[in-house]
């Protein structure tokens, strides 16, 4: 197990490093470096001066040379500063980082609650007027594109019928005298973009689900412990559900590596102050800094979560072994 994981992440770190130097390199193709910035800003500035800047800022070296001083100054600590915002990268990501986190997990934990039901639902009737419904709202779910369905949620809840918010992540200038009322206020600016975010998560895992309880419900082991006597509960849960997890671990742990990505429309759609809108406004804003350390961010949570999903094999079925 341990030469497993230490070989998974040294093939993680060299995924990681080569993603992130074709990125850079991309990065650096776009228009609008700061000198640009500081020449547009400024029409008078001396040639000597943009020649001292670009030396300065060490846009005169390869993009190799560019990429190892941007490596050796985040393994120092040194993540940079915003060019947009003129504050360090650090103090953005933190705020956006723990939204997008909440956002995300509330998702999550909110469409397996209500895809896991109705994925053994289905499986344990197949074929039944229950499969074919709510298979009609996983296939509607799964289709309806997450921009339309967020601005049909705004115009029906917070536009027609003014119950909700229709964007933000809290009441703007409202302090908190307890945090039960701190919850209260942002949970309700939460309602919104976590429906949207799960109505096709909710399809796509009940989908997996069923397929996955069906081929588990087949096996000789699950006749075998009904002929035992075995409680329906029992067989359900314990052995044909826990068979049913090894190919529903992976779409889980990909599902989760998104929690620090952001949900790029959802956000940006709700005003949302998460990871997701800060890479758009980022990228479109020429924000290097900002857009390189959310990309790498976002990289790594794939691939260790990749390797966790790994690993989850093994604590799922006994019978798959690391040696």
């Amino acid at each position: 197990m341990t030469t497993f994981i230490l070989r998974r992440l040294l093939q993680t770190l060299v995924v990681i490093v080569i993603l992130s130097y074709v990125c850079f390199g991309l990065m650096t193709l776009m228009p609008g470096d700061p000198v640009e910035m500081m020449i547009s800003a400024n029409p008078k500035i001396s040639t000597e001066d943009i020649v001292r800047l670009r030396e300065f800022y060490g846009l005169d070296q390869p993009v190799y040379k560019r990429y190892l001083t941007w490596v050796s100054d985040i393994t120092s600590g040194d993540l940079g500063y915003s060019r947009t915002y003129r504050i360090p990268v650090t103090e953005m990501m933190g705020p956006s980082l723990r939204a997008t986190f909440i956002l995300s997990v509330t998702s999550l934990v909110f469409s397996l609650l209500v895809a896991i039901p109705l994925g053994i639902a289905c499986a344990l009737k197949p074929n039944s007027k229950l499969d074919y419904t709510i298979n009609l709202f996983n296939f509607a779910g799964i289709s309806l594109p997450s921009f339309w369905l967020g601005i049909v949620l705004i115009i029906i809840f917070a536009v027609k019928l003014g119950w909700l918010p229709a964007g933000g992540y809290q009441t703007t200038g409202m302090s908190y005298p307890s945090w039960w009322n701190e919850v209260l206020d942002k949970g309700k600016y939460l309602i919104l973009p976590v429906v949207s975010l799960s109505i096709q998560s909710i399809g796509r895992f009940s989908r997996f689900v069923r397929s996955s309880m069906l081929e588990s419900l087949r096996n000789d082991f699950i006749r075998t412990a009904r002929a035992k006597g075995m409680s329906a509960r029992v067989v359900i849960w314990r052995h044909a559900f826990r068979n049913a997890l090894i190919p529903l671990v992976t779409i889980i742990a990909i599902s989760f590596s998104s929690i620090f990505s952001g949900a790029l429309i959802t956000e940006t759609l709700f005003a949302y102050p998460g990871v997701g809108r800060l890479i758009y406004s980022s990228i479109m804003g020429n924000d290097f800094n900002v857009a390189m350390i959310s990309f790498v961010i976002s990289v790594s949570m794939v691939l260790i979560m990749n390797l966790v999903a790994d690993i989850l094999y093994g604590v799922v079925d006994p019978r798959i072994s690391y040696k």
